[in-house]
């Protein structure tokens, strides 16, 4: 009976410590449900922060991108950029796609968005570029009937490297479900520095990659003082995209990992408690 007790004191404990160092209070909501004041958005031919057509906009406590100002889209691509860098995290977001794409979308943008990673900051944008140099976490909805993967990456100005090759493709498929018509959709990246990335939807890792670096194509009107390729990716902005179809975001959080990067038993520990989060009691 004592062997036990002390198990159970110590499993107790253990629970404390978890509870603890994964808190909600150690984590930063990037949107707070209220208003977009932590954010800059830009759209392609517009100066930083106008916001042409209100794109972007909160509704309903929901982070909402929407086209009904719009009489047509014309390649009027935008992100909204949280105001902060950084370097080694957990990004955890939930979205859900809604109504119909903008008159003038591309076909390839249907219920498409993204999480833009490692980004070039808003404010180095020129104003006609069309995506920041970024990793993006592409987020797709399904059509109803075929196979369409989510949290796929592509490469807007990057590379990356991903078994030891170097992959010059501008997109790469995940291996995640299809996910058909509104519902909502949990996705994370787990980025530390440029040593791995790893995205993650529905608490499955679903595709691994490494040392992203500046290069290719794929990102029009960049400053060639922004893009020098063959830089290493080690930190960058967050953004999240508007590409015609309408999206909606009720959760945008992060947990910053930066402070155990140089401490791998504490990094280990960390990441450990917060893949086992969902069994951890609140």
């Amino acid at each position: 009976m004592k062997k036990l007790l002390t198990t159970l004191l110590l499993l107790s404990g253990l629970h404390s410590f978890a509870q603890k160092e994964i808190a909600p209070n150690k984590w930063l909501k990037l949107f707070n449900g209220k208003d977009l004041k932590d954010w800059d958005v830009k759209i392609t031919g517009y100066d930083l922060n106008d916001n042409f057509g209100n794109t972007f906009r909160v509704q309903d406590g929901l982070l909402t991108v929407n086209y009904d100002k719009y009489d047509e889209f014309k390649e009027r691509y935008g992100h909204i950029f949280y105001k902060k860098n950084f370097s080694a995290y957990l990004v955890v977001a939930e979205y859900r796609f809604t109504g119909n794409q903008v008159k003038g979308g591309p076909g390839w943008a249907f219920r498409n968005s993204g999480i833009m990673l490692h980004g070039q900051p808003a404010a180095t944008m020129t104003k006609n570029q069309d995506f920041p140099i970024s990793l993006e976490e592409q987020l797709l909805g399904g059509n109803g009937k075929d196979p369409r993967s989510t949290a796929n990456l592509c490469t807007p100005g990057t590379n990356v490297v991903m078994n030891g090759k170097l992959i010059t493709d501008h997109c790469i498929s995940s291996t995640s479900k299809t996910y058909h018509g509104d519902q909502w959709v949990h996705v994370e990246a787990l980025v530390l520095r440029d040593s791995v990335i790893k995205h993650i939807v529905e608490r499955d890792t679903v595709l691994v990659y490494n040392k992203p670096q500046i290069g290719g194509g794929n990102v029009l009107h960049a400053d060639p003082a922004v893009k020098k390729d063959g830089i290493l990716l080690t930190e960058g902005s967050i953004s999240l995209q508007s590409e015609s179809h309408p999206v909606q975001f009720r959760k945008v959080e992060l947990f910053d990992l930066s402070p155990y990067i140089n401490d791998p038993v504490k990094l280990n520990r960390i990441l450990q408690l917060l893949q086992q989060r969902n069994s951890i009691k609140k």
